[in-house]
């Protein structure tokens, strides 16, 4: 009979199924039958109804379950939203007199990160001391992940040093990991260099490339990639995912289109996170049509999907095109969150419509029930200043229940150089100084509206505070991709490999655009004697 309650629930797809399958179980006792009762936790689980699954686990009369069934119930709660109870349930294992194993540890453990509760996570750590858990290597490896992902790395690494007679992958990859997802990517690295080259797969290379990517060094993020390739790691939908991030960082089109194409011929499933990542790339990369065409085709498309392409549309300066699939997504009933009304600002900002910026502020608290953060109040700084409505802009700064941060000012002064208000620029830029000190851009901005106003002296002055303060100006940078790869440079750098025929490139270059110059003057000088 059991096998027949686990055939069921496992074909369960709804509640009213489970509440069946339920209604079965309990006139032949199977909801006291540890097999039974652990195979419909899982189903609930699976099905997002836990917290069902918890309500008959605890109206279970005796005999009590066995730690099977209480390591199923907690994982099931941890994976939920309640990891209090999860925790809760594990300290009612010994009251059940039981004894915890080292499955009850590590499902515990993910509760504890859940709530980055480290207090109780070296709690938990201490019980399994006590119980003799504390060498084994799935109890260390989830140790190892819960004290990293509370921000604990140094607990975290004398642990995994600890453990060196019996390191396996996951323990590795858990310390990898660890290191990456707190910033630490050059720890992440050195780590991942001194892994046996035998230990390591795709997930210790996705750790790698996702903690560049997510601290902003893509060319690091791709270079690791590239080596993925060369040593036969084949990527799996999460390197892909890290990949095509640090792909839109750059603008690395070429890189992009391969990964799209990888996706396509080795049948990857198509997950909505991957549809939404090739969109964000190809917009970044500046190829909005291919951005439109992988939206377009994507067979599922969630609140990040639509938010992820009318933000594209906005970057391209489409404002118009993205208020269009704004009320298309509205009538396909996907309700917009905080990040969609970033897009949606940002992309009136750009168009200029500064009446429909305003309606879509006002609408996002009174239709949908979105309170506005500083990055929206930010947006409509933006969006009046752009259009010249410097004093409203101001206003707003004044009346938002946040204190302006740099961006905010940074925006009331690149509106005040672009329409020649040097009363308000130096108000932002005295702001501007306390919060970034040593930003060169906001000195060069108030400076080139004293030169635009004529005012020599105090930009002058203006360069000579820079100096005195030791404000060094940022060179100029750029980027191209060549073959796959994006190559930086930086105004005056000579440091490429092939700088020295890139200089003579442009040196011929140059000299071709004033022979052009020479030659355009002499015709001009030419036709005006025929005349």
């Amino acid at each position: 009979m059991t096998e027949v309650v686990a055939f069921l629930v496992g074909r369960c797809y709804s509640l009213k199924h489970i509440q069946q399958a339920h209604g079965l179980m309990v006139p032949r006792g199977l909801h006291q039958d540890n097999i039974a009762l652990s195979r419909f936790i899982e189903a609930c689980s699976s099905l997002g109804f836990s917290n069902y699954a918890y309500s008959v686990f605890t109206r279970i009369p005796l005999p009590q379950p066995n730690i099977y069934v209480y390591n199923t119930m907690i994982k099931a709660l941890s994976a939920a939203g309640s990891p209090s109870e999860a925790i809760s349930l594990y300290n009612k294992i010994q009251v059940a007199a039981l004894r915890p194993d080292t499955y009850s540890i590590p499902f515990v453990l993910k509760a504890v990160v859940r709530l980055t509760a480290v207090g109780i996570g070296r709690q938990v750590h201490c019980h399994s001391i006590g119980i003799g858990f504390h060498m084994d290597i799935n109890v260390v490896t989830a140790l190892v992940h819960m004290y990293s992902s509370c921000g604990c790395v140094s607990d975290a690494r004398r642990l995994f040093d600890v453990a060196h007679v019996f390191r396996d992958v996951a323990l590795w990859n858990a310390m990898v990991a660890g290191y990456a997802k707190l910033g630490d990517v050059d720890n992440a690295r050195h780590l991942f260099e001194t892994m046996p080259l035998k230990k390591r797969n795709v997930i210790s290379w996705t750790a790698l490339i996702a903690g560049y990517a997510q601290m902003n060094r893509p060319n690091d993020a791709l270079m690791v990639f590239r080596r993925m390739q060369l040593e036969n790691v084949q990527p799996d939908e999460i390197a892909m995912l890290a990949t095509l991030s640090a792909c839109a960082q750059l603008g690395a089109l070429q890189l992009g289109e391969w990964i799209h194409n990888y996706i396509e011929k080795h049948g990857f499933r198509k997950m909505v996170s991957l549809n939404n990542a090739l969109i964000d790339m190809y917009a970044k990369s500046g190829h909005i049509r291919k951005a439109l065409q992988v939206f377009k085709n994507a067979k599922y498309k969630t609140v990040i999907t639509w938010t992820t392409m009318i933000a594209g549309l906005a970057l391209h300066g489409l404002g118009r095109q993205a208020l269009d699939m704004f009320a298309q997504m509205e009538r396909a009933k996907i309700a917009p969150n905080d990040i969609t009304f970033i897009a949606i600002l940002s992309a009136c900002s750009h168009a200029r419509l500064v009446e429909t910026g305003l309606c879509y502020f006002n609408i996002m608290v009174s239709r949908y029930r979105i309170e506005p953060k500083i990055v929206h109040y930010g947006c409509v700084v933006d969006l009046l200043g752009r259009a010249g409505y410097l004093q409203e802009a101001h206003e707003i700064v004044r009346q938002m229940p946040f204190e302006a941060n740099a961006a905010i000012w940074g925006s009331l002064l690149a509106a005040s150089n672009i329409h020649g208000n040097d009363e308000l620029g130096e108000h932002a830029l005295q702001h501007l100084i306390m919060l970034e000190p040593h930003n060169s851009g906001n000195y060069s901005l108030l400076s080139n509206i004293y030169s635009a106003l004529g005012r020599w002296n105090e930009s002058r002055m203006l360069r000579k505070v820079m100096r005195d303060n030791g404000v060094k100006k940022m060179p100029g940078g750029s980027s191209i991709e060549v073959n796959s790869r994006v190559h930086g440079f930086i105004a005056g750098d000579k440091s490429h490999s092939e700088g020295d025929r890139i200089y003579e490139v442009l040196y011929k270059l140059f000299r071709q655009s004033k022979l052009a110059g020479r030659l355009q003057q002499d015709c001009g000088e030419l036709l005006e004697f025929d005349e």
